[in-house]
């Protein structure tokens, strides 16, 4: 669409993908947008589902767990208590029970590095309950309607209860 002086808006009418920002974690990946659950100025723009700024969405958070695995040696959608698969289930995977076998010989300089990493790095608990669900809420922070493509960040800390706490609410 041309704007006024000559200018043109890339008219984001139906976007499945976005770039999306970790910031605790310094990550960015492209990553799947699932579902629009919240937005301040209207809920006509959550029941159509519209993307625009400030909007909270629903992600696919498989990207940020496969980079926080290979970051971190840590699986964040499994439960503390759950056991890790045997080799004979591996195995009939097929090409993820192979990756996962190759992931398990690491040297032992990738071990001291993850070692050390760990031992200053603390997840907070609302983002490792979000990961076992395997959707984290993140919002919109360019304009869609205008540039074309979404670029949004993971709500963490304060803002992160504030919207769950606005989410259970609208449950209600």
């Amino acid at each position: 669409v041309r704007g006024r002086g000559g200018n043109m808006k890339y008219r984001a009418l139906r976007l499945d993908v976005g770039n999306v920002a970790w910031g605790s974690e310094n990550c960015t990946k492209k990553v799947r947008i699932l579902d629009v659950v919240y937005n301040a100025s209207s809920n006509e723009l959550v029941r159509t589902k519209t993307l625009c700024k400030n909007a909270i969405i629903q992600i696919d958070g498989q990207p940020f767990k496969q980079w926080y695995l290979k970051k971190y040696g840590v699986d964040l959608g499994r439960k503390k208590g759950a056991p890790k698969k045997d080799k004979k289930e591996e195995g009939k995977e097929g090409k993820e029970g192979e990756k996962k076998e190759e992931e398990e010989k690491v040297s032992k300089h990738v071990i001291a590095k993850r070692k050390a990493r760990e031992a200053k790095h603390k997840l907070d608990t609302a983002i490792e309950d979000q990961f076992q669900s395997g959707r984290l809420l993140a919002c919109i922070s360019s304009r869609p309607g205008q540039s074309g493509r979404i670029d949004c960040y993971v709500l963490e800390g304060e803002e992160l209860t504030f919207y769950k706490r606005k989410l259970e609410k609208k449950r209600k």
